[in-house]
């Protein structure tokens, strides 16, 4: 079979095009963490229950082992990525400010797996597309909830959970989204460049799981390199590559589906209602190891950058590491360093303790500057609609928002609140400075209350 490029760089309605800052760690390969001393793993860290630990106090632990278990239908279970000494009951503040128990594991001196043997088998190494056959669907499913993958996109929702067929809706697409269309993020791009044959394996896994025909992967047209990474990696599958404009935010999961393959997900709905199972690049990819190698999920690739680090790099990382770890290594701050931001500064969220643990869904860590964060003063809605130009939903983001500040929570349902993805859009093209996300997720949350 011959691998079909698409180039259709199609897109969605609306949308904003906001400076994406990427230059500053594109080029910057893939480095590996150093072991820390010790890591915390925060027990709730995917869309779901809490895991509960099967370890105790001063058991020692390889890599790879199992230290809490999935006691829920939607949970993933977590995993050491170092060996160590499970330390006393401890907890850790999450980037969105939540605190949440976690499990400390130091470190010894030995490490089996550390620098190029790390990134060898998290990355490297070879991955054979023969394979693929010689698994049945049900396989493939249970080493994916075993291995505890998650989506690592950001959403962190239980990927086996994606993958169970449903006779009523049978799945056609496996639509692998590798957009990165977030500002500043790199880590997706590295690695469709460093290892495109683990992220087609996957693919191609994950379309057996769910016995759908067809596997596409969506990727904007400002990673040429990556593109064509992909496009060689593909040959002799049947594996398409599908390139869109760069646009912000192409990479929602309505967007991407909209561009890629002109099906509409109904509102409220999800893509499985439309035939389609949408998968984030660096999911598959750990799909691909826990299904070939054995491996569960321990290591992600975390972009550090922004104007306010000395040096901007992707960072393999072990899950459980501290922020502060992941700054160090990449030189720490700049004196005009002032926020320090959990994912990209559309959507991600401002830390105030750079202890807060990485974990599976932490795409980066970015870094503004004192130029970059002058806080604007607030005015009057204007009414000019340029968030309602903007709003990739649709949506009519100030009625929205200003229900929310006036607790008219019937008017805010009216206006679809609940379909809002929180993209940060709105707020970017705002010119009042109205902080138009904040006032919706807090409306969210009093809704559901």
């Amino acid at each position: 079979m011959g691998s079909h490029f698409i180039s259709t760089h199609k897109t969605f309605a609306r949308g904003v095009h906001p400076p994406d800052k990427k230059k500053l760690s594109s080029d910057a390969a893939v480095e590996v963490l150093p072991t820390p001393k010790e890591i915390r793993l925060p027990l709730s860290q995917h869309i779901g229950a809490e895991a509960v630990p099967v370890v105790k106090s001063r058991d020692e632990v390889e890599p790879g082992d199992l230290i809490a278990k999935a006691d829920a239908f939607i949970c993933a279970p977590i995993h050491t990525p170092i060996r160590g000494v499970i330390g006393p009951a401890s907890s850790v503040t999450l980037a969105t400010g939540k605190r949440v128990k976690a499990v400390l594991i130091k470190a010894t001196d030995e490490q089996p797996l550390e620098g190029q043997t790390l990134y060898d088998d998290v990355l490297g190494g070879e991955w054979p597309f023969e394979k693929v056959d010689q698994y049945e669907p049900e396989q493939i499913r249970d080493a994916i909830k075993s291995a505890g993958i998650v989506g690592l996109g950001g959403a962190a929702f239980p990927t086996f959970v994606k993958l169970i067929p449903n006779k009523e809706k049978p799945i056609d697409t496996v639509l692998v989204n590798a957009c990165e269309c977030e500002p500043y993020l790199t880590s997706d791009d590295r690695l469709m460049l460093e290892s495109p044959r683990s992220a087609i394996c996957g693919a191609m896994l994950a379309a057996k799981a769910v016995n759908a025909e067809k596997v596409v992967i969506a990727v904007e047209d400002n990673k040429p390199l990556a593109i064509a990474a992909l496009k060689k990696a593909a040959e002799g599958t049947h594996v398409k590559i599908c390139v869109l404009q760069t646009k912000y935010p192409q990479g929602g999961e309505k967007q991407t589906v909209k561009a890629a393959l002109n099906r509409e997900i109904p509102g409220g709905g999800l893509p499985f209602e439309i035939g389609v199972v949408v998968i984030n690049i660096g999911t598959v990819s750990a799909i691909a190891r826990a299904v070939l190698r054995g491996r569960p999920l321990t290591h992600r690739i975390v972009t550090v950058t922004g104007e306010g680090v000395v040096n901007p790099k992707n960072v393999l990382a072990p899950i459980g590491a501290a922020v502060s770890e992941l700054l160090d290594f990449c030189g720490g701050l700049k004196e005009n360093a002032t926020r320090v931001i959990s994912g990209g500064p559309m959507m991600g969220f401002a830390m105030g303790d750079l202890e807060t643990s990485i974990t599976k869904g932490s795409s980066g860590i970015t870094v503004l500057t004192d130029d970059e964060t002058e806080p604007i003063s607030e005015t009057h809605c204007v009414r000019c609609g340029r968030c309602v130009d903007g709003c990739a939903m649709g949506l009519i983001p100030t009625r929205i928002a200003l229900a929310c500040r006036a607790k008219n929570w019937d008017l805010a349902k009216r206006h679809h609140i609940q379909s809002c993805c929180e993209c940060g859009g709105c707020a970017y093209v705002c010119p009042a400075g109205i902080p138009l996300v904040q006032l919706i997720r807090m409306g969210k949350r009093q809704i559901t209350d």
